[in-house]
């Protein structure tokens, strides 16, 4: 589930993810604020599960750079986009923000942030624009550091409708 609204530079979302895990249960909320370009600018995350709740906070300085809890976080340097493993939603961000033409392909690192623990780490991706299809805009889409790739499939808004083997929009 996840709510949108105008924020004063931006959009901002608030929404929140459950599931199953190999037996272990966990939740996911969070508030998303992005830039007019759709960079994102903060990230307040917290989760809770049978390991116990946990609260992370994320800001950018606009230029590449981010704060983890209010702490440098060199290793995400570059990267402009919040990827949270729990949600389908954040696919969307570097997609609106780079505008892609059919047959235009662009590196889009992420601050990645893991659903049990709130660890961040930086996700190295790729978006490759596809010819649209009857649903809207698709995306040959890879991350290498879990040798995963699929076709990521986007509404008439730019929001994921079917991220294979992850999530498919309800309704």
């Amino acid at each position: 589930m996840v709510f949108a609204r105008s924020a004063a530079d931006g959009v901002a979302f608030a929404g929140s993810t459950a599931a199953v895990e190999e037996g272990e249960p966990w939740y996911v909320g969070y508030e998303i604020t992005l830039a007019a370009d759709w960079s994102s600018l903060t990230a307040e995350v917290r989760t809770r599960s049978l390991r116990g709740a946990a609260e992370l906070s994320l800001r950018t300085d606009r230029s590449g750079g981010w704060l983890i809890d209010g702490v440098a976080a060199p290793h995400l340097d570059g990267c402009l986009d919040v990827d949270l493993e729990s949600s389908s939603l954040t696919n969307a961000f570097p997609v609106h923000r780079l505008g892609l033409e059919v047959g235009q392909a662009a590196e889009a690192p992420a601050a990645y942030v893991r659903a049990l623990d709130l660890e961040v780490q930086r996700l190295e991706q790729r978006y490759v624009r596809l010819p649209d299809g009857a649903t809207g805009q698709r995306y040959h889409y890879a991350a290498p550091q879990f040798d995963f790739e699929c076709e990521l499939v986007y509404d008439r808004f730019g929001l994921v409708i079917d991220y294979p083997g992850i999530a498919v929009r309800a309704g």
